[in-house]
């Protein structure tokens, strides 16, 4: 039987003279239209534009798939590497421009495909490996019937003779799905969950969207694991503790959207708001500390909805100075909360205890560099001068870590990326003799308080805490009016 998909290929033996021509392109391309690339169909979401890009370049250019080939043998990794190209060598010979396409994938390719002269291992394997891969992919016998896929987290790692035109030379990033794409994970993961009557009637569509926009900076991973985490809230309620061998039944598990919003509590995205590390910066809250005070909060704010709204505006850094204990750590991190940023990281000294110089600038680039994968993103610099292991005899501190702090502080992030960038430090005299100061755009001072409004705030936390009755609330504020303003800001 025949159908309007339906379609019907010649092939002539290899002793016979007769050339068959234009009929395996569209049955290939017929292939890949109907069949093979419904993204929906394999699971895959919010990936459509990328992989859109892939295959515009790969058809146009006939490029193509592959497994793993390290080896513990002298030579035995090299001649992996051939292999993998030995069934699209024979093709091209026998078949010509009529051979059939062959995909290559490489997944973590930065095992193996390592910028040369960067190991020193002894046996330069990877550096053979390299030399072979790049011989076959484009030397005198190069192949014109293999796509060959690449994938990596770390794309610094490779070698650049790979990314050139000609080789690896389409490159996509896979950056965070975005609103669309979360909907669209999601959609896939409880396809069968709705298929199967299992999910509640208050979850639709309309309601994972409502959920997708609170996923923000959530991986595909992450909100499979939030739908795991759904299933495990709506099947706990029907274990029973008391008897552990009752059986379950089916029909009656429900997943309801309560179970998805405890589950949005549960999985915590690798590059969203650390905000439990921010709360712990002001464990007491914020009070009203008089009008110097709220105009440098406002004034940091302001700076964060510019770089929420503003396209010219990419890059806002502000530094906020002032005497140890008058509050601008915990300015600085309710500046975060309240900004609703997706990324919001905190770096501080005690986070890096024992990391040697190398280590630390490593893990600070590593910050900015999980930053720029976000829309916005916050950063906050705590205590500048303990970062800098700043000590006033000598002075002395770490210059390379100085180094890579004013790089980062004036490096644009990525195209429709914006950053926020707020550091603190009370040896504001130190951050401009190192040049540090020069490279935030504004610096604010967070002085202590006046006498006057000590008072004020010294009542307010005391009115908070409920630790007094009414009555002994004057008394003890009055007490507190001995010790220095900045003792019990926050």
């Amino acid at each position: 039987m025949l159908s309007e998909d339906s379609y019907i290929v010649f092939e002539a033996s290899n002793s016979s003279g007769i050339k068959i021509v234009n009929q395996r392109e569209a049955a290939s391309s017929n292939i890949f239209k109907h069949k093979e690339f419904n993204l929906q169909s394999l699971g895959i979401g919010g990936l459509s534009n990328e992989f859109a890009d892939i295959f515009r370049r790969a058809f146009a250019s006939r490029i193509v798939n592959g497994p793993e080939v390290l080896s513990k043998f002298v030579g035995e990794t090299e001649k992996n590497v051939r292999d993998l190209f030995a069934d699209a060598e024979q093709d091209q010979k026998t078949r010509g421009d009529q051979s059939d396409l062959h995909v290559i994938i490489f997944d973590e390719i930065d095992a193996i495909c390592k910028s040369r002269g960067s190991t020193r291992d002894g046996t330069g394997v990877h550096d053979s490996i390299v030399n072979q891969l790049l011989t076959k992919i484009d030397g005198v016998e190069a192949l014109n019937n293999v796509l060959l896929i690449g994938m990596t987290n770390r794309k610094d790692l490779l070698d650049e003779a790979l990314l050139r035109p000609g080789r690896l030379e389409v490159q996509v990033e896979i950056s965070l799905p975005d609103e669309n794409g979360r909907l669209q994970i999601l959609q896939i993961h409880t396809n069968k969950m709705k298929e199967n009557s299992f999910l509640a009637p208050d979850v639709n569509l309309q309601e994972l969207g409502v959920t997708a926009a609170r996923t923000k900076n959530y991986s595909g991973a992450e909100l499979e694991g939030v739908v795991k985490s759904a299933v495990s809230y709506a099947l706990n309620r029907q274990l029973s503790l008391d008897d552990l061998t009752k059986t379950i039944d089916e029909e009656s598990i429900k997943v309801t959207m309560e179970d998805f919003l405890n589950a949005l509590h549960e999985v915590i995205p690798a590059f969203g708001a650390s905000t439990d590390d921010l709360e712990r910066c002001r464990l007491n809250g914020i009070v009203d500390c008089g009008q110097r005070h709220d105009h440098i909060f406002k004034r940091t704010m302001l700076l964060s909805e510019q770089v929420k709204v503003s396209r010219g505006s990419p890059l806002v850094t502000v530094l906020l100075e002032g005497p140890s204990g008058s509050g601008k750590t915990a300015m600085a991190a309710t500046v975060g909360i309240g900004s609703d940023f997706p990324y919001v990281k905190i770096i501080s000294a005690e986070s890096m205890i024992g990391l040697s110089e190398g280590s630390k600038c490593a893990q600070i680039v590593k910050v900015f560099e999980d930053a720029y994968k976000s829309t916005l993103s916050i950063i906050v610099l705590d205590d500048i001068e303990r970062l800098l292991e700043y000590v006033a005899i000598g002075p002395r501190f770490s210059n390379l870590i100085s180094q890579t702090l004013m790089v980062l502080l004036k490096r644009l992030p990525p195209k429709g990326k914006n950053m926020l960038v707020i550091g603190t430090t009370s040896e504001l005299s130190f951050l401009e003799s190192v040049g540090v100061c020069d490279a935030f755009s504004v610096t604010y001072h967070v002085p202590t308080l006046k006498t006057e409004d000590a008072k004020k705030a010294s009542f307010k936390v005391l009115q908070q805490l409920k630790v007094f009755s009414e009555d002994d609330v004057d008394a003890a504020a009055e007490a507190l009016n001995d010790l220095q303003p900045n003792c019990f800001l926050w």
